[in-house]
């Protein structure tokens, strides 16, 4: 069942979106080469902690981290690790989900460590591109596979591959709620949008081939073909009159 927020919901989700968004810029400023991804996971738990946020990633299905921190190939659910160290030129996507008073927002946003090669900042730019062109169908008494539509759209029209396994979702109390949100589909067909629903919609995409595969730590997801891979995300609220992006500034 897809939940309709109270007024009071949306606000609290509201503030826990502008906290993240806020957050990111400033992640933004840390990445760096020779960063291990630990290091980045327990600088956002601190942050997190300091504007009283509360992880919803953390102990989700025994996850001990509170961030995803996908490399490369990786498309989401990286496992922030001492191990692994940032290198100039990585494509480094990240993922965070936390709550305010009990509601959630979901967030993800990628970044070049020092200098983007033309190529990688053209697939960059078409999952942003496929994620604002999905974010602009979201209205009251819209179809949800419109959504999914416009973003398959702008990603293959660009020559990129859609994942298959993996979509948005609702959201609300709880991180994961429903409805999924395919990032691929048929214009006009699904759920009919309501106001005051509330969706994590998160293009997930390929350079190469879009099969994906688990890797043995049951987490991470990398391509089968090992090209880069994009992950971007933001939680919207539906209303009336469009799309209320409430994980960006």
């Amino acid at each position: 069942m897809i939940t309709i927020k109270s007024q009071h919901a949306l606000e609290l989700m509201a503030h826990a979106g502008r906290v993240l968004a806020e957050m990111f810029v400033q992640i933004g400023e840390i990445i760096k080469p020779d960063l291990a991804t630990i290091e980045i996971d327990s600088w956002i738990d601190s942050y997190l902690r300091r504007h009283n946020l509360l992880s919803s990633m953390r102990g989700y299905m025994g996850y001990k981290h509170v961030s995803c921190i996908s490399l490369n190939d990786e498309v989401v659910h990286g496992v922030p690790s001492k191990q692994v160290t940032l290198k100039a030129g990585d494509l480094v996507k990240i993922d965070v989900c936390a709550s305010y008073k009990g509601y959630c927002a979901d967030m993800a946003r990628a970044f070049i460590v020092s200098h983007a090669k033309p190529e990688i900042a053209r697939f960059i730019s078409c999952a942003q591109a496929a994620l604002d062109a999905g974010i602009a169908q979201v209205k009251a008494g819209e179809r949800l596979g419109s959504v999914s539509a416009a973003i398959q759209k702008e990603v293959e029209k660009n020559g990129f591959g859609v994942v298959r396994e993996f979509a948005g979702h609702g959201i609300g109390k709880s991180m994961h709620e429903d409805p999924e949100i395919l990032n691929y589909g048929t214009s006009g067909v699904g759920p009919i949008m309501r106001s005051g629903m509330a969706f994590a919609i998160e293009p997930m995409i390929t350079m190469g081939d879009y099969k994906v595969y688990v890797t043995p730590d049951k987490w991470t997801v990398k391509t089968i073909d090992s090209s880069l891979a994009m992950h971007v995300e933001d939680t919207v609220i539906v209303t009336d009159q469009g799309p209320k992006i409430i994980t960006r500034i």
